[in-house]
């Protein structure tokens, strides 16, 4: 098991939660998290900059974001996930007992904490913030009492709607996750049946569900679909498991139109594959592979098809979370020395590293950038010496 996969252990996130697919409890998929989420198409073309070119770190702004409950202890602490266009952040913060809550940090800094009623209460369950859009309605999803999960979107004056997928299961792991929220209020994400197979959906702001099963896709146990991010076109990204446990990448347009795709130098076997987790207004995706090493390499595709690698020179591991209007991304990387640390690599192709200033420096520890807005703010979080989960906020 490598850094990223003991680091997200940490964070109580399994590869079945919508961090797979955004940044929630945290990005990285295959190690229990994210998210998050195989021979590359020969109708796409794949670009690696094996030396990217790297640029002095700016004079930038780092805000620490502490949610008031959040836990102090190891493994406690306050994720932020999303940040949109106006600056306010979305996430969710483990408290003393191991149980998760929802949060919104205003632009002005004003953090407003919540929990969705029939969350339940136990180390594990609880509330997830996952994103928000751009009039602050926020998508999530909260685990009962039985561990089961419900989707719910929460307004910028606090109203909470929870829903369940018709045909989710009502078993631990089981259930509905809502990955994402788009400006309209159109939501996307997942459900798992009784039989632990994952289906994807879409769901209107007036409350009509779609669901929809990629073709290809498993229909085993952790096989299936899982929808992810949604843009304002309504186009979602996301990846399905085939019936050998191997990860590929698909958009859907609103139309329900489905392209697949893996990524040139994914690797085939089960846990390995492409991992689709964000989606921006062009229809460029962002998100990363796992190849037959079981190393990350992050990747961009265009709505045009044509890949591109994104590796961090130096770096052992590399994942991309975040993409912007103008094409600005943003992720995380393994060093050599099995630290984390980010970077943000600009449409042009330049490279900016970051630590987040009070992150650690042991093994999986460091720096986690999840999220950038339409101004370049990043918003993620980084683990202390002590292992405990601080937000934090990079403003150009």
């Amino acid at each position: 098991m490598n850094a990223f996969a003991v680091q997200n252990s940490a964070t109580k996130i399994t590869m079945s939660s919508c961090s797979e697919l955004t940044p929630s409890n945290n990005r990285f998929l295959k190690p229990t998290m994210i998210t998050l989420f195989l021979g590359f198409s020969l109708l796409f073309t794949s670009l690696v900059f094996n030396s990217p070119a790297f640029a002095q770190e700016p004079a930038v702004t780092y805000t620490t974001i502490t949610a008031p409950g959040a836990g102090t202890a190891k493994n406690q602490g306050t994720l932020p996930t999303a940040i949109n266009t106006s600056g306010a952040i979305a996430g969710s913060y483990y408290d003393s007992t191991g149980v998760s809550h929802g949060f919104d940090r205003s632009s002005s800094g004003t953090i407003t904490t919540f929990s969705a009623t029939g969350a339940g209460t136990k180390s594990g369950q609880g509330t997830y913030g996952i994103q928000i859009n751009n009039g602050g309605t926020i998508a999530g999803y909260y685990k009962d009492s039985s561990s089961a999960d419900h989707g719910y979107t929460r307004t910028s004056s606090g109203t909470i709607t929870a829903f369940t997928v018709t045909g989710g299961g009502k078993a631990s792991g089981q259930g509905t996750e809502c990955c994402g929220i788009n400006t309209h209020g159109t939501l996307s994400g997942y459900y798992i049946d009784s039989k632990n197979v994952s289906h994807g959906f879409v769901r209107t702001p007036a409350g009509v569900v779609t669901t929809y099963n990629v073709t290809g896709a498993g229909t085993g146990a952790d096989q299936g679909t899982k929808g992810g991010a949604i843009n304002d076109s309504g186009t979602v990204t996301g990846f399905y498991i085939d019936k050998g446990g191997v990860k590929h990448g698909f958009v859907r347009t609103a139309a329900g139109a489905i392209t697949t795709y893996s990524v040139s130098g994914a690797g085939t076997a089960s846990g390995q594959g492409t991992f689709p987790i964000y989606i921006n207004s062009a229809g460029t995706v962002v998100g990363y592979y796992i190849d037959s090493k079981d190393d990350y390499h992050g990747f961009e595709r265009t709505s045009a098809g044509v890949i591109t690698d994104i590796n961090v020179t130096g770096a052992t591991d590399t994942l991309v979370s975040g993409i912007n209007t103008a094409g600005t991304i943003t992720g995380y990387y393994l060093t050599s020395k099995k630290t984390v640390e980010s970077f943000s690599r600009s449409s042009s192709g330049t490279f900016t590293t970051f630590e987040a200033p009070g992150s650690g420096s042991g093994v999986a520890q460091g720096t986690f950038a999840f999220a950038i807005n339409t101004g370049g703010s990043i918003t993620g979080y980084y683990l202390t010496s002590g292992t405990v989960f601080e937000g934090f906020l990079r403003t150009p």
